[in-house]
């Protein structure tokens, strides 16, 4: 009886949520999750890069450019979500116009301005800082700035919605970089221990690669 209570118990325990956080690749960083049913690749991708960022996170700006390699140079999809910190002051209204973008103009655009504000992030303290970077942007590329750009909230609640996705995973640092593939996820960065070194996405997403080759 007590080898068969302990054979289901293990059974059960595979099939929680921290059986699925798997190690693809070199040392994982402690998992810190609570609901991880957002952790998959789109549909059609086995293996994705899941990023929780802020505009104004220095981490963030150092960190951009290499998710953006690790997932060209890998062909993997590369999610974001807004996690604007509540302390920064203008990095919610900047989501809002990089979702303008990406939702009425276009989405490489809006990649494209997210990489320049973080490449001037040091220079944007204030909201008006923000606005005057935004307008030289877009004339820059031959786009007329809206006078409002978010006149019904919808785009801000598109924002609200990518935070509290992140409240609900328990995102405590940005950036938080999860490789995910249908059934298991590895964290790059985005805890208080471990090693939180982005240079280490591209092994991880090879190494998830190379164990999803043979699945449908």
């Amino acid at each position: 009886m007590r080898r068969l209570v302990l054979s289901l118990s293990l059974a059960l325990l595979a099939l929680t949520p921290s059986a699925l956080h798997a190690q693809f690749s070199g040392t994982s960083a402690p998992a810190n999750f609570h609901d991880t049913s957002m952790l998959k690749p789109p549909a059609g991708s086995k293996v994705a890069i899941i990023v929780f960022e802020d505009l104004g996170c220095p981490a963030c700006a150092h960190d951009h450019a290499i998710e953006q390699q690790a997932a060209q140079q890998n062909h993997v999809p590369l999610i974001r979500y807004d996690f604007p910190i509540p302390g920064h002051i203008w990095t919610f209204d900047g989501a809002v116009c990089a979702r303008y973008l990406q939702d009425h103009i276009n989405p490489r655009l809006a990649d494209e301005y997210r990489s320049a504000v973080f490449a001037a992030q040091a220079s944007i303290f204030t909201k008006d800082d923000l606005q005057h970077f935004t307008q030289r942007w877009m004339q820059q590329h031959n786009l007329q700035m809206p006078f409002v750009m978010d006149p019904n909230g919808a785009l801000a609640a598109k924002v609200k919605a990518d935070y509290d996705l992140g409240l609900r995973l328990n995102v405590q640092f940005t950036p938080t970089i999860v490789v995910v593939t249908r059934d298991r996820y590895q964290i790059v960065c985005g805890t208080k221990t471990g090693t939180n070194d982005p240079h280490q996405i591209a092994p991880v997403v090879q190494a998830a690669l190379t164990q999803t080759s043979h699945t449908k």
